[in-house]
């Protein structure tokens, strides 16, 4: 029996998020399966992060255990001939016992694009949030989030059904910046709640087109106003990019390599 850790890019487009449920296709189902295919054995699987319906992965973390004779280093391409096109795995590696893909993170990025141009983009409306209606003001916007670094109470940025004990987390950085008409809002934190980045760049986005002050913005989150949180931006536009850990698994994959390349010159 060996632990086998998975550098996995997804396309959550036709996906109904990573996690297992009934009567829906997951990712988390796809990997199983094949899993099973290949060592005819039900395989159990562990991921950093969950993604929600529609929620992209440019750099999901995923380990199982199991017991068959492949080498740890060649599951990526065994697995790859089985799946399908909108899940590749970009590395495979055999780790230790004691490492776990969700519990051994440090913290975790996901990154939210957004189309500002006037115009819609077929070739990115997959993969981002057309909102054109006004031209939005990012520095605005990025004033209005850096309180929230550090360690906060989020209540208000979370989703009824979560099953949390707390909303307190603690956000390591928080980016935004324009490319061009693109406007890239990236979000590294320990852990994130359930609709979390999507809450709160929904109420970015009011920021940005000045329909609320960045006082508003604060005193929602601070003073635990939920009910004033009504805007949440939709799933097409969040990317899980990766999980960080205090050593490097993956070898062979740069962190540039995380993401498509319409947006490679905002990646830092």
């Amino acid at each position: 029996m060996k632990r086998v850790a998975l550098l996995v890019q997804y396309d959550g487009s036709s996906y109904s998020g990573w996690q297992i449920q009934q009567n829906a296709t997951t990712v988390q189902e796809i990997i199983e399966r094949t899993l099973f295919k290949i060592s005819n054995n039900i395989v159990k699987t562990f991921a950093a992060g969950r993604t929600d319906a529609g929620v992209h992965a440019s750099g999901q973390v995923v380990h199982f255990d199991i017991d068959c004779v492949i080498p740890g280093n060649r599951y990526a391409d065994v697995l790859n001939s089985l799946l399908p096109s909108t899940i590749r795995i970009l590395e495979s590696v055999e780790v230790k016992d004691s490492w776990h893909a969700c519990y051994s993170a440090i913290y975790r990025h996901y990154r939210y694009v957004i189309n500002n141009s006037k115009f819609p983009n077929l070739f990115i409306d997959n993969w981002s949030w057309h909102r054109y209606q006004k031209v939005l003001d990012e520095v605005l916007m990025l004033n209005a989030s850096k309180r929230m670094e550090g360690e906060n109470d989020f209540f208000a940025f979370q989703k009824s059904g979560s099953n949390r004990k707390t909303s307190i987390t603690k956000i390591k950085k928080i980016d935004i910046k324009r490319v061009e008409d693109l406007i890239l809002i990236d979000i590294k934190a320990t852990g994130f709640l359930y609709g979390m980045v999507r809450l709160i760049v929904g109420q970015l986005v009011l920021v940005g087109e000045k329909k609320i002050s960045p006082e508003i913005f604060t005193d929602r989150w601070v003073n635990k106003r939920k009910n004033d949180v009504k805007e949440s931006a939709p799933a097409k536009g969040l990317c899980f990019v990766n999980a960080v850990y205090e050593e490097n698994v993956f070898k062979n994959i740069k962190k540039n390599d995380l993401f498509p390349m319409f947006v490679i010159k905002g990646f830092s």
